[in-house]
Order: C-alpha cells, then structure tokens, then sequence
C-alpha cells in the first residue's frame, strides 16, 4: 500500500510516500510537517528512507524520521550528510513488496533518482515529470534542461506503457494513463 503522507498538508512540502509492505519504506520525508505523526499513525515501524533527491523540500524532514525510527537513508550522492547509503544508478530497492530500480535521471538536480518496479508497473517520478505533462525545474542550481529532456526519454524508453501509477514528488498521484503523462512530459520540455 502506498499512501501520501504530505496530503492534504498546507505548507511547502514535496510528496512523501509510505510505500507499506515486507519492507515499509518512506520515499522522501518532505518538510514543514510532522511526518513522524504521520508514519505513526499509519504503521508501527519503518525500514528505511529512500530519496528522490536532495533539495530542502524533501529533506527537511529525513533528521527526524531517522531519529524516531532508528533508519538508515538511501540516496544518489553518498557524500550527502543525510545519505548513509548510495543508490547507483539501475541499482535494485525493496519499497514495500516489490523490487524497484533505480534510474538515475538528472536535469532537475544532479542526485535525482527515479524508482520503477516492472512487476506492479509503478514509478516514483521525483521532481522529474508531474501531472498532464509537467516537468521539474531547470532553472535551479544542478539544473539543466537538455539533461532533463534525455532522463524523461529515459524513463518513457525504462517503463511499460500500461503504467499503473506514477508517484510524483508534487502534485497528485496518477493513476490509469499514467504512461501518457510520461510522454506529455517530454513533448512539453522540448518547448
């Protein structure tokens, strides 16, 4: 099960999803929000934090978290003082029940991973591709729209077009047609 911790919450914050299952897992922990409350409300305990990336609207929260639960952090960029452990690119992660990969899919930020399980045919897209097409900042420092562009024809190329859900770091999740979102992505980016 996959829920949305950051729901509903009004203050600036990414998405922060608590993927429940064999390994229950908190992709980013988002911030300005009590994501401890939040986890406890939901399960007993956690296994790990996985990050997207790295900005603050991500990461405020991860201190925390850490802390309440005893976890270790997973990440692109080991060298990140919040990151115990690095996630190479097409490195494998248990989020829940299932296995997914990890892409690693710069342009909005150099660390930005991506997370795609083949099996449910889910996506956790990050601050890469949002909903009807929209797609993550360039104009930050690490950001590059050119580098954008090839990680969302990555990932359009990377998963099935029967996409289940794609996780996006704001915004709604999409469910049903997820896959033409991918693609809307990469059409607008090259405008």
């Amino acid at each position: 099960m996959i829920s949305n911790l950051a729901a509903g919450v009004q203050a600036f914050t990414s998405n922060a999803f608590l993927v429940d299952g064999e390994r229950t897992v908190l992709v980013d922990a988002g911030a300005n929000f009590d994501a401890v409350g939040a986890i406890r409300e939901r399960t007993d305990g956690l296994d790990a934090i996985v990050l997207t990336h790295t900005h603050p609207d991500h990461i405020e929260n991860v201190s925390a978290v850490r802390e309440a639960f005893g976890v270790d952090v997973w990440g692109f960029d080991p060298d990140h003082e919040l990151v115990d452990h690095a996630i190479g690119d097409e490195g494998r992660v248990r989020l829940g029940d299932h296995e997914y990969s990890a892409l690693h899919t710069p342009g909005h930020k150099d660390d930005h991973l991506c997370f795609y399980a083949a099996e449910p045919r889910i996506l956790f897209a990050g601050d890469l591709i949002f909903q009807n097409g929209s797609f993550g900042r360039t104009d930050l420092a690490e950001g590059d729209r050119e580098t954008l562009i090839r990680s969302i024809d990555r990932v359009r190329e990377t998963v099935s077009e029967e996409l289940a859900a794609l996780h996006p770091g704001h915004g709604p999740s999409i469910e049903g047609d997820a896959y033409q979102h991918v693609e809307l992505a990469g059409q607008a980016a090259r405008f």
